[in-house]
């Protein structure tokens, strides 16, 4: 399913890249970083850093999350409660096979 998504953010970022008739070049120094690098999140290499992907997927136009920032700010206070709910870390379970 990973390579499943990474391929189909890939092929949005192109489709918004071509709808502004940008160039790999141009988007990738919108970006800041190399045209390789933007042909990679392009082609769904998973090697490419998560930062750089959501930006050049911000940047061609691709709605990541909801656009209203005021349901941003909620979502994310909601999360947060969530999170302050469970504790900070998790230790391994101890499994006795010992029958």
């Amino acid at each position: 399913m990973t390579k499943e998504v990474l391929t189909l953010l890939g092929k949005r970022v192109r489709l918004g890249r071509l709808e502004r008739r940008w160039t790999v070049a141009e988007l990738a120094t919108r970006v800041g970083v190399s045209p390789v690098t933007i042909r990679k999140v392009e082609t769904g290499d998973p090697t490419v850093a998560l930062g750089t992907a959501l930006e050049a997927a911000v940047l061609v136009g691709m709605i990541l999350f909801h656009p209203d920032r005021t349901r941003r700010a909620w979502e994310s206070a909601h999360v947060n409660a969530l999170l302050a709910l469970l504790p900070a870390t998790v230790r391994p379970r101890r499994v006795d096979d010992d029958f």
